[in-house]
């Protein structure tokens, strides 16, 4: 008999609470692991259209904010520079963003991205755009902003997201001015890719400085 989606997805997130305590052992409670990955499964739960693979995505983005929590509490070093983008949907300007820097920089820095209203999904024409520079977002997907990653981040760069994303001390703000791509034709996008890429460039320059 076929296990209901739901009975599936929680024996895979159990699995995943269990490996993250011993990847995270020492640091944080089995207790907390766990309740990390839940939380990341209801709340990607409300917006992602991908639901086959949702409760391994889940376990993903679990990780990365208990990575994210563990490098803001000093728990774990940071030996790159943490840079976080934010816009409203992260289904456009703060992937392309993060997806250029991290095609830029590589290891020398760490990227992640996040949106104050995340969407579904990542739009189809930034997936198409980014690909002709050979840069693939087949597997990223729209993500919450959560404190735990603003509080990360050494560098936190805002487009379009208003007074959504938290101030703390000791951080660089940076806010550009980006259009939304997503009632963009193709060359539209085109067009944001290439503005976005400009800044991106120009940010890496300052963070290498």
């Amino acid at each position: 008999m076929t296990q209901p989606a739901e009975t599936r997805d929680t024996h895979v997130l159990q699995r995943t609470a269990e490996h993250l305590a011993k990847r995270y052992e020492g640091i944080f409670s089995p207790e907390t692991v766990e309740r990390y990955v839940f939380e990341s499964y209801t709340t990607l739960s409300r917006t992602a259209r991908i639901r086959t693979y949702l409760a391994a995505t889940a376990g993903h983005f679990a990780d990365d904010r208990l990575r994210a929590l563990a490098q803001s509490q000093g728990k774990i070093d940071s030996p790159v520079p943490q840079v976080l983008f934010v816009c409203v949907h992260n289904i456009g300007r703060s992937q392309i963003a993060a997806a250029l820097l991290s095609h830029y920089a590589g290891e020398k820095v760490e990227v992640r991205s996040a949106g104050s209203l995340p969407g579904a999904e990542v739009h189809p024409l930034v997936v198409q755009v980014l690909a002709e520079r050979g840069i693939d977002l087949a597997h990223a997907y729209p993500k919450p902003l959560t404190d735990d990653v603003v509080r990360a981040a050494d560098y936190v760069i805002t487009m379009g997201c208003g007074d959504a994303c938290p101030v703390y001390p000791g951080k660089r703000y940076l806010d550009w001015g980006i259009a939304d791509p997503s009632e963009r034709t193709l060359e539209g996008v085109r067009t944001i890719v290439d503005a976005i890429d400009t800044r991106v460039h120009a940010l890496w320059d300052q963070i290498r400085d």
